[in-house]
């Protein structure tokens, strides 16, 4: 079984930074990616960045450019970095991974974190 857990949501004010961590544990032969989706009042949970097993990015429009992503592949963890938040940044964030089957990773299973808040007073 694989367990994945966030940390590091706060309340802060516009302009300021937070970083947000997660660590998967348990049972893992490898993992193909990690990401961090977020899910505000009254919406659909949304892709906000990931990474893949040799460091590729992506990044959806509203992090480009403030968030930056990065992982420790030692310690299955991920991290996001938000810069000049702002209030449409409060949500829930949650933590995906992408957990291999086997060492060679020719199939995987997501699992998914319980989120960790954020919120942005203006």
């Amino acid at each position: 079984q694989v367990q994945v857990l966030e940390s590091g949501g706060a309340l802060v004010q516009a302009g300021k930074s937070l970083r947000l961590s997660c660590t998967a544990s348990g049972t893992i032969p490898g993992i193909h990616a990690m990401s961090w989706y977020r899910q505000a009042p009254g919406k659909q949970r949304e892709l906000v960045a990931g990474i893949n097993s040799v460091g590729y990015t992506n990044y959806q429009a509203p992090a480009e450019g403030r968030f930056t992503i990065y992982r420790d592949s030692d310690r299955n963890t991920v991290y996001l970095q938000m810069n000049s938040l702002k209030p449409e940044d409060t949500a829930v964030y949650y933590c995906n991974v992408d957990v291999c089957l086997t060492s060679t990773c020719g199939s995987s299973t997501p699992y998914w974190g319980k989120g960790t808040l954020v919120t942005i007073s203006s």
